[in-house]
């Protein structure tokens, strides 16, 4: 890091720590919610999110290739800190607070996928493209640092019983970003020389726009609708656990529930930051990518295997820290190396409709099958927790044969390649 890049850098990562530590305040508080309410009524709050969230992000997309970023990124965060402060004065003046609470719910789940595709694009707009290659990568740590700071506040404050004021401390803290918005961006000119650095259309590709366009693509490509499956799946369990863990917890306090949620939080960022630092890379490398897709599924379906015969809250909350942890730390970047295998233009059209519309869509699907079966068939916990299993040995394979796909499609490519050398030296 050269000296000029110093002061920019450090203000960039506490820019997106302040970020994710609002989110993570509000995050625990909109999962308490949920325990007050019916599987189909989570469901339908899932069905609004999905919509929501793929009309916002197209929106968001035309937006940025259309605005300056450093105007759009404090109106978009303005216009967020107050709509949580409005939604704290409702929680005040209104005594039936049941429409109130699930629409912070779904507005919740839109913020979380704006705050950071807002920042990334904030970033763009500043540095250069070497220096983001070189200092991305400590900027993005302030993302962990934020995760762990959020939930462990929400937990301190969650315990004096007061959570609605949980919203106002995240107003404030969103609140905190403009004037290092401002910071930053006045850094970029006299401190990074970055005066020609503008954002354009491109560097926001991996926001979206519409993901509509990028169908044809998809469907077209075995190995895609592949990839699909494999998060279809992934969201099929997590979907299960959330609401097993929302019934199981209905009989706590809004205020102890936000305290839950947030702990669980709290030690998924935590083992998330350790595995990812000391062992993602070793297990991609060392074990290779069908054992890295299909080890989380695996140890899932053993988790989901012992529920059945141990139907207990703290298994289900174990299961979730699992899921969500190799998820973030193992899954999840496993699942981004597959896509270095298909070209650029197919990974930017492909991409939005599995990150947006698969993954949401599959949150939607998924919550309606889990309704059925508890609901609709009146099926109990360890019935349940069986056909997570069997899902969770499908999604198990599935990985290997992503794994074991994209190493063909590597070897390809090196031979290809191997062949273009070849040929350029005889020639």
């Amino acid at each position: 890091m050269a000296p000029q890049e110093q002061r920019a850098t450090l203000a960039s990562f506490s820019l997106v720590l302040v970020l994710m530590g609002s989110y993570y305040i509000l995050r625990p508080l909109r999962d308490a919610m949920a325990s007050d309410w019916t599987d189909a009524e989570v469901s339908w709050l899932w069905t609004f999110t999905f919509f929501f969230s793929a009309v916002a992000v197209s929106l968001y997309g035309a937006a940025v290739s259309r605005l300056r970023v450093v105007r759009l990124v404090p109106a978009v965060y303005s216009f967020f800190a107050l709509s949580f402060v409005l939604f704290y004065l409702g929680s005040q003046f209104f005594t039936d607070r049941t429409l109130l609470d699930k629409s912070f719910y779904v507005w919740v789940s839109v913020f979380s996928l704006f705050h950071i595709s807002v920042f990334w694009s904030f970033m763009a707009d500043v540095f250069n493209q070497g220096q983001a290659k070189r200092l991305f990568g400590f900027i993005g740590a302030g993302a962990s640092v934020g995760a762990l700071g959020g939930p462990a506040l929400a937990t301190a404050l969650a315990g004096t019983g007061s959570t609605d004021a949980l919203l106002l401390v995240a107003s404030c803290m969103i609140l905190v970003t403009l004037p290092l918005i401002a910071w930053v961006q006045r850094l970029k000119t006299s401190e990074l020389a970055n005066t020609g650095v503008h954002a354009g259309k491109s560097d926001f590709e991996y926001i979206g726009g519409n993901p509509l366009s990028g169908f044809s693509e998809f469907l077209k490509s075995p190995y895609l609708l592949g990839i699909g499956l494999f998060i279809f799946l992934y969201t099929s369990i997590g979907s299960f656990v959330y609401f097993e863990l929302k019934n199981l917890m209905a009989e706590y306090s809004r205020a102890e529930r936000t305290q839950i949620w947030a702990g669980v939080d709290l030690v998924v960022n935590t083992l998330t930051l350790l595995v990812a630092t000391f062992a993602t890379g070793r297990i991609a490398s060392r074990l290779g990518l069908p054992f890295t897709l299909a080890s989380v599924p695996v140890v899932i379906g053993f988790g989901l295997i012992l529920l059945m015969f141990l139907p207990m809250l703290s298994i289900v909350l174990a299961i979730q820290v699992v899921r969500r942890a190799g998820n973030y730390a193992i899954s999840r970047p496993g699942r981004e190396m597959l896509f270095t295998a298909v070209d650029r233009e197919t990974r930017f059209k492909a991409k939005p409709v599995i990150d947006i519309v698969i993954y949401r869509g599959g949150d939607m699907l998924n919550a309606w099958a889990f309704t059925g079966l508890t609901q609709g068939l009146g099926l109990g916990l360890a019935a349940v927790a069986g056909t997570g299993a069997v899902i969770a040995m499908l999604w198990a394979i599935t990985g290997i044969a992503l794994g074991r796909g994209f190493q063909k499609r590597e070897l390809a490519q090196q031979q290809a390649a191997a062949a273009g050398d070849e040929a350029q030296s005889s020639a």
